[in-house]
């Protein structure tokens, strides 16, 4: 009875440690965020009270930076649109890699797998390149390029989940007189809700949260600016900057990521679930 309490004790006290541990920072950016930037630089870890406490002013003066507004609008634009084609185009390819049984589709998911493990320093230099000569640096080429690499990790998840549908589900709805894309759009892609949502969790926080490649390909004077790039420039010369509109431009920045995963968490858990249960 002693062991089995002091074990409970033990398990809760990691569970607080780590809450926490992930908490503390978000925590710590909100509250700085209504504080004035002297008393934010002289104590940031006390509670805003007084004259320390300037409710939305940091927010509004960060808002009302060039390009701010516009950064929110493009990284909602960019984010959506890419989580929107790697979702449809990725589980478009793993439920042809699935069921076309040929070398050539083994090939193609391997390729698809081998591309996880590259590092993106690798192939910085020859994608801004390319970007380039292409004239990519705009909403739509940054949508291409995030489907080229965020395809790898969300086709090896669509495989493994199509892998457990079975077959029988599939014929019947061609014996009913689906053709394959009918039997795709109608049968499969609904049972992979979970999976999709999944993905498209992962795929929006990097996205959303992504600055080297916007950084490289837009540049930091480009109009299709994303909220990472503006506030890393909220730095001015010589190092000077407003801490209070950079915390609630940071606020602002993780706010909608939250959101949409408080929404969608349970799609995740539903998705294990059904892998756990299928697999």
């Amino acid at each position: 009875m002693r062991s089995s309490l002091l074990g409970k004790i033990l398990i809760y006290a990691v569970l607080i440690f780590l809450t926490i541990v992930f908490i503390g920072p978000l925590l710590f950016i909100v509250i700085n965020s209504f504080k004035a930037k002297f008393a934010i630089s002289g104590d940031p870890f006390s509670i805003p009270t007084g004259a320390d406490f300037v409710g939305l002013a940091n927010y509004s003066t960060g808002l009302a930076l060039s390009g701010t507004a516009s950064a929110i609008l493009w990284s909602f634009i960019i984010t959506i649109s890419s989580v929107a084609v790697i979702v449809f185009f990725s589980s478009m390819t793993a439920y042809y890699i699935v069921r076309v049984k040929a070398w050539w589709t083994t090939a193609l998911y391997f390729i698809f797998v081998f591309s996880m493990v590259i590092p993106f320093q690798m192939v910085m230099f020859p994608t801004v390149k390319i970007a380039d000569s292409l004239s990519l640096a705009n909403p739509a080429g940054m949508v291409v390029l995030y489907l080229g690499f965020g395809a790898g990790l969300s086709v090896f998840m669509f495989v493994g989940f199509i892998k457990a549908i079975p077959m029988e589900i599939e014929e019947a709805a061609s014996i009913d007189g689906c053709n394959p894309l009918q039997v795709y759009f109608k049968i499969v892609l609904p049972m992979l809700k979970p999976t999709s949502i999944t993905v498209a969790i992962l795929n929006a926080m990097w996205v959303w949260n992504d600055f080297l490649l916007p950084s490289l390909v837009l540049g930091p004077s480009s109009e299709y600016r994303t909220i990472p790039i503006v506030v890393q420039f909220l730095v001015g010369s010589n190092g000077n900057r407003d801490m209070g509109a950079l915390m609630a431009m940071l606020v602002l920045a993780i706010v909608p990521i939250v959101i949409f995963y408080v929404f969608a968490q349970k799609y995740i858990i539903e998705g294990v679930a059904a892998g756990a249960v299928k697999g």
